[in-house]
């Protein structure tokens, strides 16, 4: 499910109390948000009080009584973010590291590079102030309670879910959030390029958005299909969850059709129409098996025929950005099927915790259906070890990006003690 294939629906397309606050301090606060908001989107059934539809000002969330979550959390995995071609020839010792409950989601460790841009200068109100020309919605959390200001409308209703998941974290950690401001783009691709902030004009917008690249600054953010798309009828991520583990258990992965499989809107970005040549035809078979996604036609039908658990059919899915990063990531890797990942240009916020050839099968851009053809061979000649790849990426999935929730708040006292040592200002 592309960023843009929702029926050609992704188009990239004060009066408030100022409350003001120190450049490190907001450092130090905007750290808690990256790491902790994507925790409650199991917990949408838990609704905020945040007013949608009156944001003329600054609206006020109120909060309630505080869950218990036991502390869990010591290190940080020491990993890299690496995506490399597809190998012409696979390892055949093949040895996935198995979730250790003490041990932090790999990924956390990311969020230092994300704000190391800052880490020298702390943000200024002049940076925050900077980022507002592409921003959507300023948010300020200050005693527990959240004030929003809009500044443009964004695409469906993402600005609108966003919110609703910072809601969910002031309900279940009342009194721990820190104050913050920060300002957030709900469109599709980076646009703090890095190469505008070198030399004497190094003061980059602090801007935070759903994915990035390794030429930008962007500030990555769980997006916001973890609490719900209503526009293409998918459900928040833990109801989602539990509906493809269902779909799991309806087909075994030894009897799953062995071939490639991939269904999405195709017209969004020239990397995906270059897939299509990769279908089976009278002439080839890449060992795929490729379908148009008309999301048009799925709306006026009541979304029967797109279910996510009803996709899980297959012992290989494919996942290829559309316009940029794709929320179908989440959904195809929680399939248990091996996930073949066509080499990326973008990362959301998990992805770079994650390791070809334990999580993932990564497919060389440049010659996709060559790639997709070994790598599917390669897994139909050694299926154990393709099954445990899909097990452990959907594992990763399930575990570290949903049910890491009882590590919060030991990680960030651990980040408080070991990187943010020094910031000491208080708003």
């Amino acid at each position: 499910m592309g960023k843009k294939e929702s029926m050609k629906m992704n188009n990239n397309h004060e009066h408030h109390k100022a409350v003001s606050f120190t450049g490190k301090s907001i450092v130090k606060a905007t750290v808690f948000v990256v790491v902790s908001l994507f925790i409650s989107a199991a917990l949408l059934d838990i609704l905020g009080y945040l007013d949608f539809n009156a944001f003329a000002g600054f609206k006020s969330v109120t909060k309630t009584k505080e869950p218990k979550f036991p502390y869990g959390c010591d290190v940080v995995q020491n990993q890299s973010h690496q995506i490399p071609l597809s190998p012409n020839r696979a390892s055949t010792t093949l040895k996935p590291n198995r979730l250790q409950p003490s041990t932090c989601p790999s990924y956390f460790r990311w969020i230092h590079e994300d704000l190391r841009p800052w880490k020298e200068t702390g943000i200024t109100r002049g940076m925050i102030e900077k980022a507002s020309r592409t921003a959507h919605f300023r948010l300020v959390i200050h005693n527990g309670k959240a004030y929003v200001k809009r500044y443009r409308k964004s695409i469906q209703t993402r600005d609108d879910f966003t919110l609703w998941g910072i809601v969910q974290l002031l309900r279940w950690y009342p009194g721990r959030l820190p104050d913050l401001e920060l300002m957030f783009d709900a469109d599709d691709r980076p646009v703090v390029r890095s190469d505008d902030f070198r030399g004497q004009n190094k003061e980059p917008p602090p801007l935070f958005r759903y994915c990035s690249d390794d030429a930008s600054l962007d500030i990555v953010f769980p997006d916001w299909s973890f609490w719900g798309w209503a526009e293409v009828n998918v459900k928040p991520w833990g109801k989602s969850l539990e509906a493809i583990k269902e779909g799991n258990n309806v087909t075994q992965w030894k009897d799953r059709v062995a071939y490639a499989y991939w269904r999405g809107n195709p017209y969004v970005d020239p990397t995906r129409r270059d897939l299509l040549r990769c279908n089976v035809s009278e002439h080839e078979d890449w060992n795929t098996r490729l379908y148009i996604q008309d999301w048009e036609t799925e709306s006026k039908e009541g979304f029967k025929n797109s279910n996510l658990e009803n996709q899980c059919t297959h012992r290989y899915k494919i996942y290829i950005e559309g316009w940029a990063w794709s929320v179908s990531e989440k959904y195809i890797m929680a399939c248990d099927s091996m996930t073949l990942y066509v080499k990326p240009r973008f990362y959301d916020f998990y992805i770079r915790g994650m390791m070809p050839l334990q999580h993932y099968w990564p497919i060389r851009d440049d010659s996709k259906c060559t790639s997709l053809k070994f790598a599917v061979h390669w897994g139909n000649t050694h299926v154990e070890k393709a099954r445990e790849i899909g097990e452990v990426g959907s594992r990763f999935i399930r575990e570290e990006v949903l049910e890491r929730k009882a590590n919060l708040t030991r990680q960030v006292e651990l980040w408080e003690d070991q990187y943010f040592h020094d910031l000491t200002n208080k708003p």
